[in-house]
């Protein structure tokens, strides 16, 4: 059926609800009142039918975001300035909503892993320290106070919603090591299966390494590899990906979804992150490729509100979303 071109913008009434469908000469878009399900939306068939100034369509559509939709396992990564405030101390309001909804997935049936930054940048909060250490053994040093505050405060929240945890603190060794990494990959199964949260960090404190995977973001990517997750979801103080710098340029315009990490989509990253960890865009989007890589779904999303988790895994577009490859990596 040829649709005329004059029609720019019709609405449908569907039995989940009552949608817009917009389309250019190549291009439809499905989105409902509140916001965009995706772009690159595709129909394959349509039915059109008039009556009472309103289009009713029976359509047959494939969303992106369906997998992450209907992912079981999904490694959520927190970067330390969406757990800090710029003091350094600890966001307990917006720890306390992480926890909440992570422990609300967990109910629904989804097994969660949660990647945690922050034991640093907690560390220095807690000995009271002026600013980040420069060097190595005191890096680690904080790294090691703040590590036991992360979790007893993790284990504090999570305890409120009947949810044990575990911790595992990972080292590049223990990833690159043939028989270390399968003891890995057993200890997070197990973990599954008496149905635990692990919670992992880099073991600062031990690694001599500077930060070996960039603020835990490529951790991040590695363990939802390791444990064959269905989605990597990356929370930051950014809306997602931009097209320029939306600190410098009131303009900038979010990307909502990238079909492949191009070296032009990685220089529109810019430089790293804050003074209190050490990612920046740049690292979330080599997280991102490693696990497109693995035919894994991954988003970089804002943290600042955990409640718009729950609209990502409604199928909305939130943040900015990157399309696992078809062929996944057992």
């Amino acid at each position: 059926m040829v649709i005329p071109h004059i029609w720019r913008r019709l609405f449908c009434r569907a039995q989940l609800g009552i949608f817009s469908v917009i389309f250019t000469d190549n291009t439809w878009y499905l989105v409902d009142f509140f916001s965009f399900l995706t772009e690159n939306t595709t129909v394959s068939t349509a039915i059109i039918e008039r009556c009472d100034k309103m289009y009713y369509f029976l359509m047959e559509v494939n969303l992106p975001l369906t997998g992450i939709r209907n992912a079981k396992r999904i490694v959520f990564k927190v970067g330390t300035s969406t757990l800090t405030y710029p003091t350094g101390k600890t966001n307990i309001r917006r720890m306390a909503k992480i926890v909440s909804v992570l422990s609300d997935l967990q109910n629904e049936g989804r097994e969660i892993v949660l990647v945690s930054s922050g034991a640093i940048s907690v560390g220095v909060g807690k000995l009271g320290l002026k600013e980040r250490p420069h060097d190595t053994p005191g890096r680690q040093a904080a790294a090691c106070i703040g590590q036991c505050e992360l979790m007893f405060m993790y284990d504090k929240f999570f305890s409120e919603y009947s949810h044990n945890i575990g911790q595992l603190l990972i080292t590049k060794s223990d990833v690159e090591n043939g028989e270390r990494r399968e003891n890995l990959i057993n200890t997070f199964n197990t973990i599954f299966e008496l149905g635990a949260i692990p919670i992992v960090n880099e073991n600062d404190s031990v690694a001599v390494e500077e930060i070996v995977y960039g603020d835990n973001d490529s951790l991040s990517a590695i363990v939802a590899k390791l444990i064959n997750a269905d989605a990597l979801v990356i929370l930051t103080d950014t809306d997602g990906l931009f097209d320029a710098n939306p600190q410098e340029n009131p303009e900038a315009k979010l990307i909502s979804a990238v079909d492949e990490i191009t070296p032009e989509i990685k220089a529109l990253a810019g430089s790293a992150g804050t003074s209190r960890g050490t990612g920046g865009m740049i690292t979330k989007l080599n997280a991102a490729e490693i696990a497109v890589e693995a035919g894994i779904d991954a988003v970089i999303m804002n943290g600042s509100d955990p409640s718009e988790i729950y609209k990502l895994l409604e199928g909305r577009q939130i943040g900015t979303f990157f399309k696992g490859k078809k062929t996944r990596l057992q």
